[in-house]
């Protein structure tokens, strides 16, 4: 049985859930294949739950936790109505090819729905083929303006912590 339960982040098993999940992506290639730092362990769930807009879903396959997703409210203005950015989406290594994924985007699309937003935002590696499959067939493409000047994409700037 598959279950999507959206996380209660004053829950410690949840919270726990979350954690665990969380560090088994950032061990995963595309996660980056390194140890979520234990600063990171500590102070998620804390952190999470102090900002306003933040949404995690738990994926469960016969109540063993299978996936996640944490997505955060941001704004459009060209649309002036909220948007849900989608910043994590895993599925546990044994959990995948049975639609967990698919599962954890409409739960997400019920939220942004319950919260008036415009669209979903996510960012996704070019190399990630079976993200980028998952994401086309629930809907998801690149975004342009202007097709003259090309599609989006997605830059960073780290700052010193």
């Amino acid at each position: 049985m598959i279950e999507i339960v959206e996380a209660d982040f004053a829950s410690p098993e949840q919270a726990e859930t979350l954690v665990t999940l969380l560090a088994r992506y950032a061990e995963d290639p595309m996660g980056g294949g390194e140890p979520l730092p234990e600063r990171t362990r500590a102070e998620l769930v804390p952190t999470l739950r102090e900002r306003p807009g933040s949404h995690a879903l738990i994926a469960y396959v016969d109540g063993q936790p299978a996936g996640l997703l944490i997505a955060f409210e941001g704004f459009s203005t060209f649309q002036c109505r909220p948007l849900l950015n989608i910043h994590d989406v895993m599925v546990d290594a044994p959990y995948r090819g049975r639609g967990l994924s698919t599962r954890l985007l409409a739960g997400a699309e019920t939220i942004a729905r319950r919260l008036g937003c415009c669209k979903l935002t996510l960012e996704v590696l070019e190399g990630n083929e079976p993200a980028k499959a998952s994401y086309r067939k629930f809907g998801f493409a690149g975004y342009q303006l202007d097709p003259s000047m090309g599609r989006a994409q997605f830059w960073e700037k780290k700052l010193p912590c």
